[in-house]
């Protein structure tokens, strides 16, 4: 118990206290309004039109219609791609040929070609779902009213034309919003920083002042110095969750009371972490070098820019070790999908069993250094049996 104060107070006057509630919230904050309206719309096309129609300004009409498409310029002869998309003053080329409307009242095929510059592959955001959208409506439009023409009645025709339709219904994230892994990822990052830092100069920071060993040779005086970086990093947490929220429109189905369990667990197992790495580390100018090895594996490998499912079976697996892998699922099962707490038994399992693993290894390593410290008795002599030289 004397450790846990002796670290509160400590913990209260360091710039840790300051530092894990306004890093997170600072980047919560610039981020979440960074990518509150990540959704692209209006992205500028120009079209190329060689025929020079009603029906190919018609056509123009429904591509500049899209919610997705802004036509800028219209043109009338063909020209080189690379100096339309110059300047990026457009991510597209729509090509529409000649003849396009004679072609189109014979009912013969026409190729309409579209020309996307893919140097910034963000910027193309819904133009091919909406130009393709158009395509299979205008098909059917002309489609149906040519079995029409002929006598044919529009539901056959419709079956005819289109007997399967699809529809689709986006879960969770419907508006593909950035704040829900992108901006969450960042924070989530921070805050890894934060902590595994922090935790990580503790047995420095008390070797050096000769406190390693004050309060008794007990594992557990050291691992109790862990509860307060991890109370404060849950709450920082949950703080960042509830502004990304309000700020970036986040979704965050689950109940604060209920998530702040597998917070609190998670909490534990990085702090943890932290204290393991940084257990060995002469002074406190190598602490932070050392949590780059669960930094950057945290960064890349447990799903904050990528999908842990496009990397190798292999890379996966080595992500398990990284409790914020489990965060990362807890985050995407409870909040987004509003999943039961009992659901994500596994989860909370696997940061228990780092949890337990890493303390054993704290374990061995505060036991092995206090034998060391303990000075060797030499036996006593008693001079009272020693023969007496005469």
């Amino acid at each position: 118990m004397n450790s846990l104060i002796d670290e509160w107070k400590y913990v209260a006057g360091s710039k840790y206290f300051r530092l894990i509630f306004i890093g997170p919230l600072v980047a919560a904050i610039f981020f979440g309004l960074m990518f509150s309206q990540n959704q692209i719309s209006e992205s500028p096309v120009v079209v190329i039109d060689e025929d020079h129609s009603l029906y190919s300004r018609q056509l123009i009409s429904k591509i500049n219609a899209s919610p997705y498409m802004n036509v800028t310029n219209v043109y009338s002869s063909r020209m080189a791609p690379e100096t339309l998309l110059a300047n990026e003053q457009a991510v597209a080329v729509i090509m529409l040929p000649k003849q396009l409307e004679i072609r189109q009242q014979q009912g013969i095929s026409t190729n309409i070609g579209i020309l996307m510059d893919n140097t910034m592959p963000s910027g193309l955001t819904g133009i091919r779902t909406a130009i393709q959208e158009i395509i299979v409506t205008e098909n059917m439009t002309l489609s149906m009213t040519r079995l029409l023409q002929k006598g044919m009645d529009a539901e056959t025709s419709k079956g005819l034309v289109s007997p399967l339709s699809l529809q689709q219904r986006m879960l969770f994230n419907p508006t593909t919003s950035y704040v829900g892994f992108m901006v969450l990822g960042f924070v989530n990052i921070v805050v890894l920083m934060i902590t595994t830092s922090a935790a990580g100069s503790i047995v420095p920071r008390l070797r050096q002042e000769g406190k390693l060993f004050a309060n008794g040779k007990s594992p557990v005086q050291l691992w109790i110095r862990i509860v307060p970086y991890a109370v404060m990093t849950s709450l920082s947490l949950l703080l960042c969750y509830g502004l990304l929220k309000q700020v970036g429109g986040m979704r965050f189905e689950a109940e604060p009371y209920l998530f702040i369990i597998p917070l609190l667990v998670y909490a534990f197992a990085l702090s943890l972490m932290g204290l393991l790495i940084g257990y060995s580390a002469k002074d406190l100018s190598k602490v932070n070098s050392r949590t780059n090895f669960v930094l950057y594996p945290s960064f890349l490998a447990t799903g904050i820019q990528l999908t842990p499912l496009a990397f190798p079976e292999p890379f996966q697996i080595s992500a398990w070790v990284l409790p914020m892998n489990w965060l990362n699922r807890l985050i995407r099962g409870m909040a987004f999908r509003d999943g039961a707490l009992t659901a994500y038994s596994q989860e909370i399992g696997a940061l228990l069993i780092i949890i337990g693993v890493v303390s054993l290894l704290i374990g061995l390593l505060v036991l092995q250094e206090a034998r060391k410290a303990t000075p060797s008795r030499e036996p006593l002599v008693n001079s009272d049996v020693l023969p007496s030289s005469s």
